[in-house]
């Protein structure tokens, strides 16, 4: 055998053992004549000592051994010399003196460091191979590896089956592009990678499983960024005969249990729930971060009979006037800097602009303040405990773009005051109530906010009737973590009638819904059970968990920003004759 243990395992009661180690060498020194080697492999680190007064041919082949190198040693263990301990290694009390060596292979010298992070993300994932010997990398593989496992038992244990559904599928609308793969066998024909296992699961429970999970592929053709990947994995989950409580409840269970056993880290349950309404208020956003305040505070009612035209023009038009105060933010922030938050809310989040009044020294500093009154004035100060060296920033406009951008400016403001800096607070949350519908003035119609198997609230069943759309609420619910959406779910139609109805709204005709959903309204008409789910991002998970600030650093082999695999250069172009078997032609000539 190449290993007799692991170079984690060796302790002081091991002293005097015989084992037999393998792995690579993580370091060489040389103590005149005296060979020390880090010998690592996945589990840590052992020291090796090669003496050339008991073993001259094995320490003399160990001064020709570099990082790297792939060895097998066999030796005695001993306990370290007192004060050459190295308490920061679990096996720092003993050593391995040394009495046989053998390369198993040779390595050249690597592009960069394994023992330090490397800036340069695009070189680690051309070399994604050496990346992950890297401790960290093998840590957060690791940790991964504990989140699935701990989700299979904790789900097997609340009678869940794990069911695989199919991954060459028809497109499913859940909000992004679909991949596709054309069909050898059936020309002109193209089958699509699922961005979620949505109609599967759902068929699953009108075929009677009842509970079944998944720790389930994905994928979907859209931009990147920190927390996206053109493929990646959630823990989809879905029951039969379950109401919106008892998925949160299992969730929070499924969640508490995970958090134990990967981190051991306790999470008090249950988490608290929040309406969509009252988080877009207070936070401008879905996903909001409760680890700190900066609460967007409604002002129309001050503003109300203003004569400052651009509030009056809003305020008539039906818009309102709100702000955030950045408290202790004016010595952070110049005019010249104020300036450029302006010009940012304008170019990326389109707004019109955004007005500001800083408090330095006494004086209110701000092209607007000239047109406030005296009482304006008062009460505005009143209700934004605006003090000495804090910032105001107003958002005027209609309700959702106000929030939208003041929730951007909300999370700007904690960055540059590092209000979550060393946090190691865990705010989990229930976002709940969404709207059902949306109106999208690019494609001039309604759209589903989540997907359009989303069931409405039963209290809002009037408005849907009426065709009030924009009241109508979803039994939809998202569940956040620190700002970070984990994952999201609704109960669903089950009834044909209600689901071809919600269809027609999202302007989908009649042979539409037989094309695309046929399969699906049949099998409603066969006696579909209530039902719902949830599905958790696993990769979003266990980057929370590990720290980290992007999902490529808890993902294997990950696609960079640009879609790109830099280690295999994938995507890459095709002969022609495959392209002719698959009945494609492409316009796109090769550079």
């Amino acid at each position: 055998m190449y290993r007799s243990t692991s170079c984690n395992s060796l302790r002081k009661e091991h002293t005097g053992h015989s084992v037999t180690l393998a792995g690579w060498v993580n370091s060489r020194r040389d103590h005149g004549g005296v060979i020390f080697i880090d010998l690592r492999d996945r589990e840590g680190l052992t020291q090796v000592v090669f003496r050339p007064e008991e073993h001259p041919q094995v320490a003399e082949a160990a001064h020709g051994l570099r990082g790297e190198d792939v060895i097998q040693i066999t030796g005695t263990v001993v306990g370290r010399l007192t004060g050459s301990e190295n308490l920061k290694l679990a096996t720092g009390e003993i050593e391995v003196i040394a009495s046989a060596l053998t390369v198993l292979n040779k390595a050249d010298v690597p592009p960069f460091p394994l023992d330090s992070k490397v800036a340069n993300e695009d070189l680690r994932l051309s070399y994604r191979y050496l990346d992950l010997r890297r401790a960290e990398m093998t840590q957060n593989l690791k940790l991964r590896h504990r989140v699935a496992k701990s989700t299979r038992d904790f789900l097997d244990e609340h009678g869940f089956l794990e069911i695989e559904t199919p991954i060459l599928s028809n497109p499913t609308p859940e909000g992004a592009r679909d991949f596709l793969v054309p069909s050898r066998l059936n020309p002109g024909s193209f089958y699509a990678l699922p961005q979620a296992p949505q109609q599967y699961k759902q068929l699953l429970q009108v075929g009677g499983l009842e509970k079944y999970f998944q720790i389930a592929r994905c994928f979907r053709d859209e931009d990147l960024r920190a927390d996206r990947q053109p493929e990646f994995t959630q823990i989809d989950v879905e029951a039969s005969f379950i109401t919106e409580v008892e998925i949160q409840s299992l969730i929070e269970g499924l969640l508490k249990r995970i958090f134990r056993e990967a981190k051991g880290v306790e999470i008090p349950t249950p988490f608290p729930r929040m309406s969509y309404a009252e988080a877009m208020d207070r936070f401008g956003s879905d996903k909001p971060d409760l680890r700190f305040g900066v609460e967007i505070t409604s002002l129309t009612d001050i503003f109300q009979d203003t004569q400052f035209k651009v509030f009056r023009s809003v305020l008539d038009g039906g818009g309102v006037i709100k702000a955030i105060n950045a408290k202790g933010a004016a010595g952070a922030l110049s005019k010249e800097q104020l300036k450029k938050w302006e010009e940012w809310v304008k170019t990326e989040l389109g707004a019109k602009g955004l007005a500001y009044i800083r408090l330095k020294d006494g004086e209110w500093e701000s092209p607007i303040v000239k047109f406030f009154s005296e009482a304006e004035k008062a009460a505005l100060a009143a209700r934004m405990q605006f003090e000495d060296g804090d910032v105001l920033f107003f958002g005027a406009d209609k309700h959702q773009a106000v929030s939208d951008v003041l929730g951007r400016v909300r999370l700007r403001v904690a960055d540059l005051l590092k209000l979550t800096e060393g946090s190691t607070e865990l705010n989990f949350l229930w976002v709940v109530d969404f709207p059902l519908l949306q109106f999208s003035p690019e494609d001039n119609g309604w759209a589903a906010v989540h997907h359009p198997f989303t069931r409405p609230k039963a209290e809002d069943m009037g408005l849907l009737e009426a065709g009030d759309y924009a009241r109508v609420r979803a039994v939809a619910y998202d569940v956040v973590l620190n700002g970070v959406e984990l994952g999201g779910g609704s109960i669903r139609i089950h009834e044909r009638e209600l689901q071809s109805k919600l269809f027609g709204v999202l302007g989908v005709n009649d042979e539409e819904q037989q094309h695309k959903f046929g399969h699906l309204l049949k099998a409603f008409s066969f006696g579909a059970p209530p039902h719902g789910g949830i599905a958790l991002g696993l990769d979003r998970l266990v980057m929370l968990l590990c720290g980290a600030d992007s999902i490529r650093e808890v993902i294997a082999f990950p696609k960079n920003n640009r879609g790109v695999d830099l280690m295999t250069q994938s995507p890459v172009s095709v002969e022609l004759r495959q392209l002719r078997e698959l009945s494609i032609s492409s316009t796109v000539k090769k550079a």
